[in-house]
């Protein structure tokens, strides 16, 4: 009883705006599902209505106007993806994991291994003696001016604006997520493994159907 008045008072005592947000603390169910279903839906229709503008022989400049609004919904399928490595979007792990791999492979990108790293980025912020680790690459005004003049340059060329919001994000989701990262065990390099496995699947599918170049069935002028 003692125990629960010191829980009860312990309540009391917290800030007006702790107990004002605390109500958005735990997942939704019914309000999960219906972002599952309000993502993944339009971004389904949007993609089958691009290749029928392609397949019906429409100018490519129509596909690719079609082809901003997927990539922004693309952008939402990323935060579902965040929020499930955070735990956060279902109340059940197992259901996170589960969805996780969905929104991962469709932004290149392996769930255990990012998951991974992602808290230990959150777990290390602003501690920049553990920094280096699922975060982007930042030194000190010390370690600038120590470290050789090759560093230095490529760290200047790293933190350029027009590499790291321009080809920096192309690399980092083809090719250097397609590996591990450093340290990591079991679970996070099989899920790397079943993500690059899953995209040569798709891309073997979506060429043997499709193809690279589909013929369009009615040529419009």
């Amino acid at each position: 009883m003692l125990i629960d008045a010191g829980s009860r008072k312990l309540e009391m005592l917290k800030p007006a705006w702790y107990q004002a947000i605390g109500k958005y603390a735990y997942s939704n169910l019914n309000k999960s599902l219906w972002q599952i279903i309000d993502t993944f839906v339009p971004y389904c229709v949007l993609w089958a209505l691009m290749l029928y503008t392609v397949r019906q022989g429409y100018p490519y400049w129509v596909t690719l106007a079609l082809a901003l609004a997927p990539g922004g919904i693309l952008v939402r399928v990323f935060i579902l993806f965040h929020d499930c490595c955070h735990g956060s979007f279902f109340a059940s792990r197992r259901a996170n994991t589960i969805l996780g791999y969905v929104p991962g492979i469709l932004t290149f990108t392996p769930y255990e291994d990012w998951r991974y790293a992602h808290n230990i980025h959150h777990a290390t912020q602003g501690d920049v003696d553990r920094q280096g680790v699922g975060d982007i690459w930042t030194m000190t005004k010390e370690e600038y001016l120590a470290a050789p003049r090759r560093k230095r340059l490529a760290y200047r060329i790293y933190r350029n604006p027009f590499v790291l919001f321009g080809p920096g994000p192309a690399l980092l989701f083809l090719f250097f997520q397609r590996f591990s990262s450093k340290g990591v065990g079991k679970k996070e390099r099989r899920s790397v493994l079943f993500t690059n496995l899953a995209l040569l699947a798709i891309i073997a599918v979506a060429s043997s159907t499709i193809g690279f170049q589909p013929r369009a069935s009615r040529p419009r002028g």
